[in-house]
Parts: structure tokens; C-alpha cells; sequence
């Protein structure tokens, strides 16, 4: 029997936009680059400076969305549990020409590891201990049938009692984030393919 899903809490930053839950966030007056947005969040987590773009803003949407007023919102949630779909268009384009470059002399190792756009699901499950079943795809912008599709056959047929899904895009340039965290017969808005692109395009 499928169990209703809904979408429990959500973050929406882009160049123009940076609410949760439909109220703004401070953060909007950090600047534009990630480790602006890491400074004024206060972590103590060095590792951040070591990634790509892509998983800056990956990590910083998912600290932002997970956080709540008395922890995280997972709290209570067996780990194992919970999954991740996390879809993008450019993928990690940007730190892919950096790579590159480097490989005509001595090739990077610390710019290979992030020449996959999964890495970014990998730096959030480090961060916060996530092992259940993940998974990252390249969409022609926000998808949210595909959102739908993975977040919805994870919980429904792959055992997850939770999921942090959503849409991250990221360039030295450019950046759009839309992240969802979504429970099980929880109160929220329903996980549909309508309500996901609405929340995204609000």
C-alpha cells in the first residue's frame, strides 16, 4: 500500500532568491559566492573550501534545509533510511575545464575527485551520516517529474522513511538551488510533480 509523501520543508536560492519554507533568509545579504554563505553560517567544517562549486552549493542548500530550531530535522530517523536524488544540468562542467587544464602538465587529483556530480550527494551523506540509496542525474534544467519519479520510488518500493531531493546547478558565474526534504504521512504539501514546480518557480 503506498503511503501519502509530502514535502515537509523546502529551499529555493538563486542570484535574485534565497527563502525556506517561503520566508526569506538572511543569508541573501552574504554575497554571491558559497564561502561567503559558509562564513556567515558559522561551520567549522574545512573540508567546504576543498570542493567544487557544485557541491558548495549542494552542501550549503542541504545545511540550510535540514536545520531546525531544536537540531536537525532528521532527527529520529534511522540514517539508513534516508535517501537523496539530486538532479543538475551542468554537473560539474565547471570544475571539469579546471581539470583539463591541468592535465596537459601534471593532472589534479584534487580537482578529479569532483569531475562527478555525484560527489555532491557523497559530501552531504559524509556531513550528516546519510546511507541509504542515492542517486544523481543530469536533467535539461529543473526536472520535476524526474524529481517525483526517484524520490517517489525510493520511499514507496525502496525502503527510505525519508529523502532529501531537488535541483542544483552551479557555475563560478551562476548558481540555482531548489531542495526538498520529504517524510512520510507527515503535514505538508503533497510530493506531486505540480506542487514541486510550483515551489521552484515561486
Amino acid at each position: 500500500m503506498n503511503e501519502q509523501l509530502t514535502i515537509t520543508h523546502y529551499v529555493r536560492i538563486n542570484r535574485t532568491k534565497a527563502e525556506k519554507d517561503n520566508t526569506p533568509l538572511l543569508l541573501s545579504t552574504a554575497g554571491q559566492q558559497p564561502d561567503d554563505w559558509y562564513r556567515v553560517l558559522g561551520h567549522a567544517y574545512l573540508k567546504f573550501f576543498k570542493m567544487d562549486v557544485l557541491s558548495k552549493w549542494a552542501w550549503l542548500g542541504a545545511e540550510i534545509l535540514l536545520s531546525g530550531k531544536d537540531g536537525f530535522i532528521y532527527n529520529g530517523i534511522d540514517k539508513d533510511k534516508i535517501g537523496l536524488v539530486l538532479t543538475t544540468a551542468q554537473g560539474c562542467l565547471e570544475v571539469d575545464k579546471k581539470y583539463l587544464q591541468t592535465v596537459a602538465e601534471i593532472p589534479s587529483p584534487a580537482l578529479f575527485v569532483y569531475t562527478l556530480p555525484n560527489i555532491m550527494l557523497g559530501e552531504i551523506c559524509i556531513r550528516h551520516g546519510f546511507k541509504g540509496e542515492q542517486l544523481s542525474q543530469v536533467t535539461d534544467g529543473f526536472d520535476g517529474a524526474a524529481i517525483w519519479f526517484w524520490a517517489n520510488d525510493l520511499m514507496q518500493h525502496k525502503g527510505m522513511d525519508a529523502c532529501l531531493c531537488g535541483y542544483v546547478d552551479a557555475t563560478d558565474a551562476d548558481m540555482d538551488l531548489c531542495l526538498f526534504w520529504v517524510e512520510k504521512n507527515k503535514a505538508g504539501v503533497a510530493l506531486t510533480t505540480a506542487h514541486l514546480a510550483t515551489l521552484y518557480k515561486q
